[in-house]
């Protein structure tokens, strides 16, 4: 059970951390708010999204390649293919869109529209859900799948409001870009170790 939560632990960190347009906005948006409560419509917003979209990748993937050996052995490949891919994409990106100051202050109603549409009309969002946690989960069954998918949600959940919270901190993003850099890097890294713990996993 402690494997199976330190290792969804590390898949939710690897896949949460790089400051895509969902993490840009939240931590934009905390920077932006007079105080930390009036990002909690955000905060709470993106961490129900992510909550969906897990509960539906780790039970309904799972639920359909249920006892067919090769969905499992290609859904595992293509979450390790992918793995591999964005952590080198991630690696070589430099998250300037941080610093472009677009993000604006906004009414509770326009933040839970925004931050859901950046949630659930995301594509990378999806593929990281589906794709990778929702085949992740494959390996694992009964309460083994179950701690799995209530840590990915934790990591999500403390995610969102962390994140948040130090935009309302440093006010802005790092002008530098060099704490951006380091965070992909770190990013990365998890994502090629997570890929070869699921290639191993083919061979078992």
């Amino acid at each position: 059970m402690l494997q199976v939560v330190i290792n969804a632990f590390l898949l939710a960190l690897g896949l949460i951390l790089p400051l895509g347009a969902q993490n840009v906005f939240v931590f934009n948006q905390g920077a932006l708010q007079p105080r930390y409560v009036r990002a909690l419509p955000i905060t709470i917003t993106a961490s129900v999204c992510d909550t969906l979209l897990i509960s539906l990748a780790v039970f309904g993937v799972s639920a359909v390649a249920l006892g067919i050996a090769w969905i499992k052995v290609s859904l595992l490949s293509i979450g390790v293919l992918f793995l591999l891919y964005m952590g080198w994409v991630i690696w070589r990106s430099k998250p300037s869109a941080a610093k472009d100051g677009q993000a604006r202050r906004l009414g509770a109603r326009r933040q839970i529209a925004l931050t859901a549409s950046l949630s659930l009309l995301n594509p990378h969002a999806i593929m990281d859900t589906v794709g990778v946690i929702g085949t992740s989960a494959l390996r694992y069954d009964g309460l083994d799948k179950l701690a799995f998918a209530v840590t990915c949600i934790t990591v999500s959940w403390l995610w969102f409001h962390g994140l948040a919270l130090a935009g309302r901190i440093a006010g802005k993003a790092d002008p530098s870009g060099r704490f951006l850099v380091a965070l992909n890097k770190i990013s990365a890294l998890i994502m090629w170790g997570t890929a070869i713990y699921l290639g191993l996993s083919l061979f078992e």
